[in-house]
């Protein structure tokens, strides 16, 4: 799958669960941790989750499984490590 395909299910998956403030910057040529780090913002602590698990589901439906969370149940910060796609997920106030 390329970083691309990754990049297009993970930003769909956080609109479809209406985070805010959503940019996904390009590292290609910059980087050579990722293709594409992802920055967006939740309301609260539940919406954060439910961002993070919808981008999960949308990894195992596009038969994706190479990724690791990083953070808390508690935390106001997620980080999700696609491979090649980085997303960070703050609440409001962390941001």
């Amino acid at each position: 799958m390329t970083s691309q395909e990754i990049l297009d299910f993970t930003t769909k998956a956080i609109s479809d669960r209406h985070g805010e403030d959503t940019e996904a910057y390009d590292m290609r040529g910059i980087s050579i941790l990722a293709d594409y780090y992802v920055i967006t913002s939740a309301g609260s602590n539940r919406q954060l989750h439910a961002i993070v698990n919808s981008i999960v589901e949308a990894a195992h439906e596009n038969n994706y499984t190479d990724y690791r969370i990083e953070g808390t149940r508690d935390s106001n910060w997620l980080l999700l490590d696609l491979g090649d796609v980085v997303v960070n997920v703050f609440t409001k106030e962390a941001r």
